[in-house]
């Protein structure tokens, strides 16, 4: 039976070439994205490279969207056997070339932690029950280097200076979740992974960005596609990253 993974954020940047790419390797892609359009388009964009793939309206920062999705995956799917949670955002508010922890706002640090934690962990929780059913079930965490501790704390650091607080501390969140998870799931088929893509040419990482988005898809991809025993590792192309 062929394997089916569910990619948030999927209708443009990393999103959409992870999908583009599990689908290449013989996987059926359902695409999370908030606007029904803009997902509606990426599909028939898969479909035309011949890729089997489904849209699935998902918002993460929204309860009931969330909800909803999962009921649509459960009627049509058996099971879950790949989650990339790789919906994320940085605040409008917040930059990359200044530390915000004394600026920014309550609503700031709510709005991004809502979309890059809360709306993360609870889609996985209720998905658990289809990945589960999975031979095999991978789960990838799409989080960043600056969520990791220790490169924030290292002044030798290449990006000690980077310092959007809500985007950071949101991403160093996702991290714990993906070792808490580990944990619970360490006797079950499944795996859970953290993703540094690196910076890419993407909306949230501009065109500044040394990596195209086929380059910072590869550790996501990699990890969705590893059939190894790795779980709870936070890597880049392979290279593991402090926690």
């Amino acid at each position: 039976m062929k394997k089916v993974a569910l990619v948030t954020g999927a209708n443009k940047g990393l999103g959409y070439q992870t999908a583009k790419e599990l689908g290449q390797n013989g996987i059926k892609v359902l695409v999370g994205a908030r606007n029904e359009e803009r997902g509606n388009n990426a599909v028939s964009q898969l479909k035309n490279e011949g890729i089997d793939a489904e849209f699935v309206q998902l918002d993460v920062a929204s309860a009931d969207s969330i909800k909803d999705a999962v009921k649509t995956i459960s009627d049509n799917y058996n099971q879950l056997d790949i989650l990339v949670n790789n919906a994320g955002m940085i605040h409008s508010k917040e930059s990359w070339d200044a530390d915000s922890v004394n600026s920014l706002t309550q609503d700031i640090l709510r709005n991004t932690f809502e979309t890059n934690f809360f709306g993360l962990v609870d889609l996985t929780q209720q998905l658990l029950p289809l990945i589960k059913k999975s031979e095999q079930g991978n789960i990838v965490n799409v989080s960043s280097i600056l969520g990791s501790l220790e490169e924030a704390n290292n002044p030798n650091s290449d990006y000690y200076q980077v310092k959007p607080f809500a985007y950071n501390a949101s991403k160093a969140a996702v991290n714990s979740y993906t070792i808490h998870l580990a944990a619970a799931l360490k006797n079950d088929k499944i795996k859970v992974n953290s993703a540094h893509p690196g910076w890419v040419q993407t909306d949230l990482g501009t065109e500044h960005a040394p990596l195209t988005v086929e380059q910072g898809a590869r550790t996501i991809v990699d990890l969705a596609l590893d059939t190894s025993e790795k779980t709870a590792q936070f890597e880049h192309l392979g290279q593991t990253i402090a926690w």
